[in-house]
């Protein structure tokens, strides 16, 4: 195996449902307004998995487009891992149904979930394991299908949410690739996003249905202060550990929850608006698949050129976040 210092990411893909959900059409479903949406989250439009669309069926397509990207086969991976708070099923691993699908016969495959901050944690892991010379092809999965967990009767939670899926190949490099990266969490916060049965502690009954508990729940305000803060505090020290100055970053690449927590995250790097890559307002909040997609469609845009500064930054249930410092090859 490589003892090459740095990982890359060498490909990247993405996959999005094709039917649209628009603010407009929330209308028609509870009392809300497109002007209100706009104005408070940025969001305009989702996409919306069909009911027989699995997250493994978007991951798995993301996949497929990584994989071309990177001019690598399925067969020459070393390793899967897949970032999701919506598992096809709770077991098997997400990872391990992509890995059939992909016939990647007999390598290691599992599930990281880490909320929103799935991917950007999954990418980190990625990196030890081609820094420390253990694998050598490390395929990054990020998809979600929340439309399958979104409470479509609570205003205050169900126009945030998206599907879709993106992916990122991993390889060993002598230089550039993933310079710094952060991890962490906040249990004390764990009750302000989560769904509050179905697990060990409220095992699903006809109770927990009928009370609506299998469906996203949050404590909005809470989780905006907590990801200001975080965003920020994250991405600035994955540049310090770096030894480089905000000043250096060419492409901020933020979890896209909200126009206004990557405004003020944004402000407190003092970043221009052109150092900021936003797509929320076409796919909402798509958690651990939202930095892949949003990485994948900046790079279709032009903007991750070699010897860039690229930091990723994501919050999510938890509490956790995750940051990454990459000089782009």
């Amino acid at each position: 195996m490589s003892k090459a210092s740095k990982a890359v990411i060498s490909g990247l893909g993405k996959f999005v449902p094709s039917r649209k959900l628009t603010n407009k059409d929330f209308e028609k479903m509870v009392d809300t307004s497109d002007e209100w949406i706009t104005s408070r989250t940025g969001i305009k439009e989702r996409r919306i998995a069909a009911d027989d669309e699995t997250t493994s069926d978007l991951g798995y397509k993301a996949a497929l487009d990584a994989l071309d990207d990177s001019g690598i086969t399925a067969q020459k991976l070393d390793l899967i891992l897949v970032a999701t708070v919506t598992p096809d099923k709770v077991f098997p691993a997400t990872a391990c149904i992509i890995q059939d699908k992909l016939g990647a016969d007999n390598i290691p495959a599992f599930d990281i979930e880490a909320g929103c901050s799935g991917f950007v944690y999954a990418v980190n892991i990625a990196s030890q394991f081609i820094e420390s010379g253990s694998y050598e092809n490390i395929l990054v999965i990020g998809a979600e299908t929340l439309s399958k967990i979104t409470d479509y009767e609570d205003r205050s939670t169900c126009v945030l949410f998206g599907d879709g899926a993106g992916a990122a190949v991993l390889q060993p490099a002598d230089e550039g690739g993933l310079l710094s990266f952060t991890m962490g969490a906040d249990g004390s916060g764990s009750d302000y996003l989560q769904i509050p049965a179905g697990g060990s502690a409220r095992p699903t009954s006809q109770k927990t249905v009928a009370n609506r508990e299998h469906y996203i729940k949050m404590a909005g305000n809470e989780v905006f202060k907590f990801a200001v803060k975080t965003m920020a505090r994250a991405s600035r020290k994955v540049v310090e550990d770096a030894g480089k100055k905000t000043e250096d970053i060419d492409l901020f690449v933020p979890h896209q929850a909200n126009t206004r927590i990557i405004e003020a995250a944004a402000k407190r790097l003092n970043l221009k608006s052109d150092e900021v890559f936003v797509n929320l307002p076409k796919y909402g909040n798509t958690s651990g698949a939202s930095v892949p997609l949003a990485l994948k469609e900046a790079q279709e845009e032009g903007l991750l050129n070699k010897g860039d500064n690229i930091v990723l930054v994501a919050f999510g249930a938890g509490l956790t976040w995750s940051s990454a410092l990459i000089e782009w090859v």
